[in-house]
């Protein structure tokens, strides 16, 4: 399955059904399939060539995204650009990718601006809704002509996506027409699907809810794209249209259940609510089933395999009775089924059942590599597995629990810690909305554990009474010896909490 293939299998089940909808406009699955053989002649006619690489610099937008399908249809490379990364970061990508054409939005035009002169392969710019010195999309596809055909890029790399620089320089992930028929595939085995889907995409297009698009697509789907994350507005799209599929990342998940609305909405359309991203709080997630409804399901993966090394169905989350399946709560699910895990030490043994040690994967849902970057891809592939940079294991009933990212373990005292362990009892004390913990040097404990937490809404909260829950919970080896309480945690693009950022500020205070 090409990218575009997804588009024309929405085609084939109905071309006047909705495709693509936002503020109450729908363009169909015709109207899609015919703009992107207009973008592929204009893609043609300016010189871009089968493996050229284009951007598209946009929010969520249905015009943005539907010029993907016609990027796929000159077997160019899709490149998704962040609109919320800084300029410099943006144009190292782009520099990276070797960019010869961008499509952009005017409001992002400053941005643009600022990163042009310094790419030279740039050499097609196109304004998708005019008023700047590029040409407008009307008037750049008014001259395309022609036929062209279905191309498929010279070596089936379909998408080039950063990794985001949070954390030394960004990378480019080379994924492929492969990668993502995988990642669609397991997502149609491993959730529920009745009918025609409803998919509303709160979450950037450029990011996850992008990619959950083409398996949505694959059955015919109508795809409702929301311009900006509202929560409010959320929930009245969901009530209106009838919704059956989202993806929310906890930290909007935990914005959500404080909400007056939720519980009077309408939310029985929903046979999936995607969660993932980021660990869950335990706490929140049995009290998101209770209050939203047995649709909630988890997905592990990342942009170098992208959304599905593991899967936690709605049924999952529940025994046979229907009572919560609390001790699977803190797990990341199950292997999916077309991926294999295992769990690794440093010498590239693989470890047993229960022990700790490097997540790892095989499966043709792994990247083909990162860009222009031999050495970078040669590490992650390590003894013939992709290694995730996760450090979990596997309970004798094959679920994944993951404890900590490789970077952020703690050693203190000579103990290893894993802040994902204190963040979740740190989740579980009424007042915390959200957490972060990050280890910071000491000269007794060589590294000592500190928390920083945001409250809830209107929630008073006492440091010591916060670190003496968490040490009731999981001893005193691993509780914080310093709980700070701070407004707001700093957040990556796509909402992650940013821990460099957090060790900085700690460290520079």
């Amino acid at each position: 399955m090409s990218l575009t293939a997804y588009l024309d299998k929405g085609v084939s089940l109905g071309a006047e059904a909705p495709c693509l909808t936002m503020a109450g406009q729908s363009l169909s699955y015709g109207e899609v399939q015919a703009f992107s053989w207009s973008v592929a002649r204009a893609l043609a006619r300016s010189g871009v060539r089968p493996g050229d690489a284009v951007a598209v610099l946009s929010g969520n937008d249905p015009t943005a995204f539907a010029c993907v399908f016609g990027i796929a249809r000159a077997g160019a490379v899709w490149c998704p650009v962040n609109p919320r990364n800084e300029a410099a970061e943006n144009q190292a990508l782009l520099d990276l990718f070797g960019c010869t054409a961008l499509l952009y939005r005017a409001s992002y035009a400053p941005l643009v601006e600022a990163i042009r002169g310094s790419l030279p392969a740039l050499t097609t710019l196109v304004c998708l809704d005019g008023g700047t010195a590029d040409p407008s999309l009307a008037e750049w596809l008014a001259g395309a002509d022609g036929v062209v055909e279905d191309v498929a890029p010279p070596d089936d790399v379909v998408a080039l996506v950063g990794t985001g620089g949070t954390t030394g320089r960004p990378k480019g992930v080379r994924l492929t027409d492969r990668n993502l028929e995988t990642m669609s595939a397991i997502t149609l085995m491993s959730y529920p699907f009745d009918g025609r889907p409803v998919y509303l995409a709160l979450a950037p297009l450029t990011h996850a809810a992008g990619v959950l698009c083409f398996p949505v697509m694959a059955l015919g789907g109508e795809i409702v794209v929301m311009p900006a994350p509202d929560l409010g507005e959320f929930l009245a799209l969901v009530e209106r249209h009838r919704v059956t599929h989202t993806f929310l990342p906890p930290t909007l998940v935990y914005m959500l259940l404080d909400r007056p609305e939720l519980d009077t909405t309408d939310l029985g359309s929903l046979q999936c609510l995607w969660y993932g991203a980021a660990p869950m709080s335990a706490d929140r997630l049995a009290e998101a089933v209770t209050r939203i409804g047995p649709v909630l399901g988890q997905l592990f993966g990342q942009s170098e395999a992208p959304m599905m090394i593991s899967t936690m169905t709605p049924a999952d989350h529940l025994h046979a009775d229907g009572s919560l399946a609390r001790e699977r709560f803190g797990s990341a699910g199950r292997p999916a089924p077309l991926v294999t895990v295992a769990v690794m030490d440093d010498e590239g043994r693989l470890l047993p059942t229960g022990e700790r040690g490097e997540v790892v994967v095989r499966s043709s849902l792994v990247m083909a590599g990162y860009h222009r970057d031999p050495a970078a891809t040669a590490e992650a592939s390590r003894f013939g597995w992709h290694h995730t940079g996760d450090i979990g294991y596997l309970d004798a009933d094959g679920w994944l629990f993951l404890v900590d990212r490789a970077k952020d373990m703690i050693i203190s005292g000579g103990f290893n810690v894993y802040s994902a362990e204190v963040e979740q009892a740190l989740m579980a004390h009424p007042a915390v909305q959200d957490c972060a913990v990050v280890g910071l040097p000491d000269p007794k404990w060589g590294e000592r554990v500190v928390a920083v937490v945001q409250v809830r809404q209107s929630a008073d909260v006492d440091p010591a009474e916060v670190r003496a829950f968490v040490k009731a919970r999981i001893g005193g080896v691993k509780a914080p010896k310093e709980v700070l309480v701070w407004d707001d945690l700093p957040r990556s693009k796509v909402g992650k909490v940013v821990k460099p950022e957090i060790r900085a500020q700690l460290l520079g205070a």
